[in-house]
């Protein structure tokens, strides 16, 4: 399946599917496909499951399902259920660094220089670290329980593209998403996306990316996408300031006609939340919004990511510091279907219906602190979003290019004529029925 045609859910699964104890909790994620189905979803992105030390990000073994998850049968069935709906696997690849108990770094801490895996990290013998291992090493951005792997070192390199070969042989995973692929070794990105699509040519590589150049990963040679984290921030932002000055901003730099917009055709992985951030419900000032930012997501360029649990309007903020409130357990009793689901499952079957959600261009049609409208287009199909967050009605003037059309969402038909009346806190997906392409 291609990049723009996904639609993807985020599990965190060492907290949504397991107490903390020894368990075959992967298999849970059989239950909720139904759920999956019914929102519409075609791929399910599953934060770290490899076997770690507490949160994930702290790999023991690249080759083994964490034990608080199951077994690498219990994964291999779950995928194969997984298969068997059309949906594909995503796993989180933590590649930069592991955790203190990785068995690589155990075999140095106890024989030191006479290790043979010494140089698998970047290690000075002359120092110390916070932990009194007699030796200095590097760790992630500062945090010592998180050792940087040494990437360059061409053991390493094979010990992980043979992981990676398990997963995809044995387990059948179909894409990986790149833990701070931001700061990965890009000779290694490059040797590992040869690698899988040596195997796999349509295995999905998706990159983990804050600010910067996202064509610095997003190209022909390394990646199929990034996390659009500016357009991020761009969404919350302007429905609480109801500034869509600034989204509209970010997506005209990002996706505009002109010839000096930055990532015209590139499907980037947009999402209104996900496991490192508060949840959208928390964030959102006015909850009657929650279908309006999702609308807006499912309609801009790129494609849209929805995180378990908000698509109920789950809140969640981080305490002290600390994640765990963005990452809660989940029963399958405790998956919840309202009007939310509903709204988000009509996104994704217009989206799966509609070509130029999918793959058309971008043109911004009007504007105003609490209106945007945009329009999407191939050659063979034509869309314009429109939204209004505010709470009376506003007449967006424009041209149309058409007399009419019909809202995807509700089914209802459109008169351009006189302009187009958005009601208050309502957003619209509509098919042109006349088309005149320049």
């Amino acid at each position: 399946m291609k990049m723009n045609e996904l639609m993807i859910y985020q599990v965190f699964p060492l907290r949504a599917l397991t107490d903390g104890q020894p368990s075959h909790g992967i298999l849970e994620m059989i239950d909720w496909i139904p759920h999956i189905k019914k929102l519409g979803m075609n791929a399910v992105y599953f934060s770290p499951v490899f076997s770690s030390s507490d949160h994930g990000y702290d790999t023991k073994d690249y080759q083994l399902i964490d034990e608080r998850l199951g077994t690498n049968e219990d994964f291999k069935t779950m995928c194969d259920a997984m298969h068997k709906e059309g949906i594909q696997v995503i796993l989180d690849g933590v590649f930069n660094h592991v955790g203190r108990e990785f068995f690589a770094f155990e075999d140095v801490k106890e024989k030191k220089w006479d290790s043979p895996y010494k140089d698998w990290f970047y290690i000075n013998f002359d120092g110390n670290s916070c932990y009194d291992d007699g030796f200095w090493y590097e760790g992630w951005e500062g945090h010592f329980e998180l050792v940087k792997l040494n990437l360059d070192n061409e053991q390493v390199r094979n010990y992980l593209l043979e992981s990676v070969g398990k997963w995809m042989d044995e387990l059948g995973i179909d894409g990986l998403r790149l833990d701070v692929a931001y700061m990965l070794n890009r000779n290694f990105m490059k040797v590992l996306v040869d690698f899988v699509h040596s195997k796999n040519p349509e295995f999905i590589m998706i990159g983990e990316m804050l600010h910067g150049d996202y064509t610095q990963l997003v190209n022909p040679d390394l990646l199929d996408s990034v996390t659009n984290y500016e357009c991020y921030k761009g969404l919350y932002s302007s429905f609480n300031t109801h500034n869509m000055h600034e989204i509209g901003y970010s997506l005209n730099r990002q996706f505009g006609p002109e010839e000096w917009t930055l990532y015209k055709g590139l499907p980037l992985y947009n999402f209104v939340d996900n496991h490192d951030v508060e949840r959208i419900a928390s964030q959102l000032e006015d909850k009657e919004h929650l279908p309006l930012i999702y609308a807006m997501e499912f309609a801009m360029p790129g494609v849209p990511g929805v995180y378990y649990g908000s698509e109920w309007g789950m809140e969640g903020k981080k305490e002290q510091g600390s994640d765990d409130s963005l990452r809660p357990r989940i029963h399958k009793e405790d998956l919840v279907e309202n009007e939310l689901t509903d709204y988000i499952a009509k996104l994704a079957k217009v989206r799966e219906g509609s070509p130029a959600l999918k793959y058309g261009d971008y043109l911004q049609l009007a504007i105003a602190p609490d209106v945007l409208v945009f329009q999407r287009r191939t050659n063979e199909d034509r869309i314009i979003f429109a939204m209004n967050c505010g709470d009376n009605e506003f007449t967006a003037h424009f041209d149309a290019q058409a007399g009419c059309g019909t809202d995807l969402i509700t089914g209802e038909s459109v008169d351009f004529g006189g302009g187009l009346v958005i009601k208050g806190k309502t957003a619209m997906i509509i098919r042109t029925e006349e088309v005149s392409l320049p």
